[in-house]
């Protein structure tokens, strides 16, 4: 398996170095990778409770939103 490319741009010489990510910069791009799906799950979730809920009571977010003193 190829491995994501890392792009190296070097802003007083004007060189840009592209090359393969090394097994420490991949594995933590992995850690980044899987965190980063958790945490849209997560969100994706929390706001199919939401909603859900708001479905229940038949009320709109805004009117949850008075109710609740929110603005």
């Amino acid at each position: 398996m190829t491995k994501p490319m890392v792009k190296i741009y070097d802003s007083q010489t004007g060189e840009e170095i592209e090359r393969e990510m090394n097994d420490a910069e991949f594995a933590q791009w992995e850690i980044d990778k899987t965190a980063g799906e958790a945490q849209a799950q997560a969100k994706a979730e929390a706001e199919a409770k939401r909603q859900a809920l708001l479905d229940k009571l038949g009320i709109t977010e805004e009117e949850a939103r008075l109710l609740l003193g929110g603005n």
